[in-house]
């Protein structure tokens, strides 16, 4: 783990990087779905391929499915508090893991005393659930959710804020994420972008021709470092 003193700043997205997290956000939108008379038959990789590209996907490939839910509830922030009332239940009914190696790095880092934050869309109150799920979580002192910045990624704005917040000149930046459009939101910061993953995105292909590293968990960054 010699490789985590090459950087001064470590930055971490949270679903689906350090807790196992998009199952159930899948489940949840079926059921939001499903309680307002709807069958959401997409599979799982029907659904990683929309949610990861882009914040609008899920709502337009929704109201896309039904149009008739969209005449029903036109404003899609209502279904999406349903969909995260429908996501709160599962936290609690759920453990929610942590991805492998996360437990090992985190306490590596504040064994290190590094400088770590977390950057993500999720709202806060969804964050406290799987925090107190997973102790391990509250060793990263510090944590930007959806209300602390405007726009989602893949807009780099949350990176840059948490950069300009908790780095210091000269500081050297890392950045990971599981997600294109989370890389693309970090490859508009400073940061060195780390993507992990095991799903087979087309990019992942030209990934190394502009910078970004990419491992298919930590554990198997252990073994080469960044």
């Amino acid at each position: 783990m010699d490789w985590i003193h090459n950087y001064d700043l470590f930055l971490f997205d949270f679903d689906g990087l350090l807790v196992n997290t998009e199952m159930i956000h899948y489940r949840a939108y079926k059921k939001m779905c499903a309680d307002r008379g709807f069958n959401l038959d997409w599979d799982f990789a029907k659904y990683i391929e929309i949610a990861h590209y882009s914040s609008e996907g899920l709502e337009r490939h929704v109201y896309g499915c039904f149009p008739e839910l969209q005449e029903i509830e036109p404003n899609w922030p209502v279904l999406y508090a349903e969909k995260k009332a429908a996501l709160i239940g599962l936290f609690h009914q759920e453990p929610v893991p942590l991805m492998p190696g996360v437990e090992k790095l985190l306490n590596e880092l504040q064994k290190a005393q590094k400088k770590r934050c977390v950057v993500t869309h999720s709202d806060i109150d969804l964050v406290t659930i799987i925090r107190e799920k997973n102790p391990v979580l509250n060793t990263i002192p510090e944590w930007i959710t959806r209300f602390d910045y405007n726009e989602p990624k893949p807009h780099p704005e949350c990176y840059i804020k948490a950069i300009d917040k908790f780095a210091v000149e000269g500081d050297r930046v890392v950045g990971f994420e599981d997600t294109p459009r989370g890389i693309t939101a970090l490859r508009g910061s400073i940061a060195k972008p780390v993507i992990i993953t095991e799903i087979d995105y087309p990019e992942l292909r030209e990934y190394g021709n502009i910078g970004v590293s990419h491992y298919k968990t930590f554990e198997e960054l252990f073994l080469v470092g960044v």
